[in-house]
């Protein structure tokens, strides 16, 4: 069967590029297929992100702060003072409500079947699943169809990697009005760990037990640190309502590469996971935009799309000294949040940031190992 556009995969990469193509009028009289093996939303996820005080998504939003912390054992920054908030959405009601705006709204087909293969001649994109074969004008995948990137010497590959624990106590223990961005008063051992704690109300709150490293532990190793850090806090009495657990590839490799004329990988499989955070959310958001307007171009060729920027550069920087330098993502954080204003990290992780404040950011990180990943890239 023929449909002008088929995804493969329905997260948060494809809702988002559909809602945008229906809110610009690209879907008018147009058919999409939408190959998902799974439940809409079966992988829950918690999405957060800061912007100002009104955005477009607060309609979907599970809950927002006024303040974020940055700890470690001798300092404390509010990294919103008071000019954004941070947003929180949950994956399956953000999914499902989307795909039901959607439906009631375009011609839009969900098939639940597993992908196989797609082939691209000149005029279409054939896409083959385990129960059918269908044709496109053009085929977005949100999902990495292999694992090179794993094994690229070029592009090394940090894990953001991590469980989180949704935790109920017995008394009123939370400051429900702030977040912890990171707490890196935990013990490090040898790598970049931190507690990163999302609040829901005075006795509830997720705790997520949080490394940027090359390998991931097992799962007890995670557990028993988010006790020790309970106990350490002086939180005894709570029982455990959910689990989350995740595992963020963080690395340049070129995915965008690996788009041809008609076909466009998206979400992490197109590289839309910011390399040196591992948020999504935002980034997928702006990345979506871009489609649009690409898009409403006439002669569509995908293998256009991507455009290099100066925060790759800066990523990959990141990512070549933690991977070479695990132990000190502490000390790269620390050092930033403690000389520059965090309103302007934030804006550089928004990658909306002047040559001039760039330098200001890379000023208060320690100078040797970024000059040694610099030196590296150069001669290479």
């Amino acid at each position: 069967m023929k449909y002008n556009y088929i995804f493969f995969g329905l997260g948060l990469s494809t809702i988002l590029v559909l809602n945008d193509m229906f809110e610009n009028n690209l879907l008018v009289n147009k058919s999409v297929l939408v190959i998902e093996p799974n439940e809409i939303g079966s992988s829950e996820k918690t999405w957060c992100f800061w912007e100002n005080e009104i955005g477009k998504w607060d309609d979907y939003l599970n809950t927002k702060w006024n303040r974020a912390l940055f700890l470690n054992e001798k300092l404390s920054v509010d990294c919103l003072k008071g000019e954004l908030i941070y947003k929180q959405i949950d994956s399956k009601e953000f999914l499902v409500r989307l795909f039901e705006k959607l439906k009631q709204n375009i011609d839009i087909t969900l098939v639940k079947e597993k992908f196989i293969f797609f082939s691209e001649d000149d005029k279409q994109v054939e896409v083959v699943s385990d129960q059918g074969s269908y044709s496109a004008d053009y085929f977005f995948s949100s999902v990495l169809l292999d694992k090179e990137y794993q094994n690229s010497t070029k592009y090394p590959l940090l894990n953001q990697h991590f469980i989180g624990w949704f935790v109920e106590s017995e008394d009123s223990f939370f400051d429900s009005e702030k977040v912890t961005f990171m707490d890196f008063s935990v013990e490090q051992k040898r790598n970049t760990r931190f507690m990163y704690i999302l609040p829901f109300s005075k006795n509830k709150a997720l705790f997520e037990y949080t490394l940027f490293s090359k390998k991931t532990l097992s799962e007890k190793e995670y557990e028993d640190e988010i006790i020790l850090y309970l106990n350490k806090i002086g939180l005894n009495d709570y029982s455990i309502f959910k689990k989350e657990q995740g595992n963020i590839p963080m690395t340049v490799f070129p995915f965008w590469n690996k788009n041809k004329k008609r076909v466009l990988f998206i979400g992490s499989a197109g590289g839309w996971t910011k390399a040196s955070t591992g948020y999504t959310f935002k980034n997928s958001v702006r990345k979506a935009s871009e489609v649009v307007s690409f898009l409403k171009q006439e002669n569509v060729d995908f293998r256009k799309f991507h455009k290099w920027n100066k925060y790759n550069f800066y990523d990959s920087l990141f990512i070549d000294v933690l991977y070479q330098n695990n132990h000190l993502g502490k000390k790269v954080f620390s050092k930033m949040f403690s000389k520059v204003d965090p309103s302007l990290i934030l804006r550089f992780l928004d990658e909306n940031t002047t040559l001039l404040e760039d330098f200001k950011i890379i000023m208060a990180c320690p100078k040797f190992p970024f000059l040694k990943a610099l030196f590296k890239k150069l001669i290479k």
